[in-house]
């Protein structure tokens, strides 16, 4: 029989978790079959250097914003503005195609930059802000975004449709929340509040 020092054993021990309450298993006429200590779980932390912040100029991305501003102010951590310009589309006989590139989608591009700059300069010079315009489809970018940048939380508003609405026109948010590579909150405008 092959024996273990006692330093060893000691230091094994000593990474063991130090707890008095155990689970009892027992069977259905009421003997202890097995027991296990209960671990204590170490909490988690969270180490949020950069947020990904879609902005689409309305008033439910201003909510996400604030939210964003809090969560950068408490952890040290960055904040990337994204707008999407989604291509335009026009009817043709066989449904939608895309309205060619060109001139018109760098003067969208241009002008959502403007936007985000003011955006940016309205947050203060206390929270660092990097903006960014993608052309494509919103979801597809953000979270392409989010895993390139990459992001370590992703903060996204909802319309809040419901009913017909909400089928006839999807939801962006869903999709995001669905296919991100980090953890999302989505904000909604009319709920709980607890900044």
């Amino acid at each position: 029989m092959k024996t273990t020092p006692k330093s060893a054993r000691s230091a094994r021990n000593a990474t063991r978790p130090k707890s008095k309450a155990r689970v009892v298993l027992t069977d259905q006429q009421g003997r202890r079959v097995a027991s296990a200590p209960i671990i204590e779980l170490a909490p988690v932390r969270f180490h949020i250097r950069r947020i990904l912040v879609p902005v689409d100029f309305s008033a439910n991305s201003r909510e996400s914003l604030r939210y964003a501003c809090r969560f950068a102010e408490q952890f040290g951590a960055e904040i990337c503005l994204l707008h999407v310009i989604e291509p335009m589309m026009l009817g043709g006989d066989f449904g939608y195609t895309p309205v060619p590139s060109g001139d018109l989608d760098e003067q969208r591009m241009e002008s959502a930059r403007r936007e985000l700059k003011t955006i940016a300069g309205e947050l203060g010079a206390g929270v660092p802000v990097e903006s960014l315009v993608r052309l494509g489809r919103a979801w597809k970018e953000i979270t392409e975004t989010a895993r390139l940048k990459p992001a370590d939380l992703l903060i996204v508003s909802t319309h809040g449709y419901t009913g017909f609405k909400y089928a006839l026109l999807g939801s962006v948010a869903e999709k995001i929340v669905r296919h991100s590579p980090c953890p999302v909150l989505v904000v909604r405008p009319g709920e709980h509040d607890f900044l």
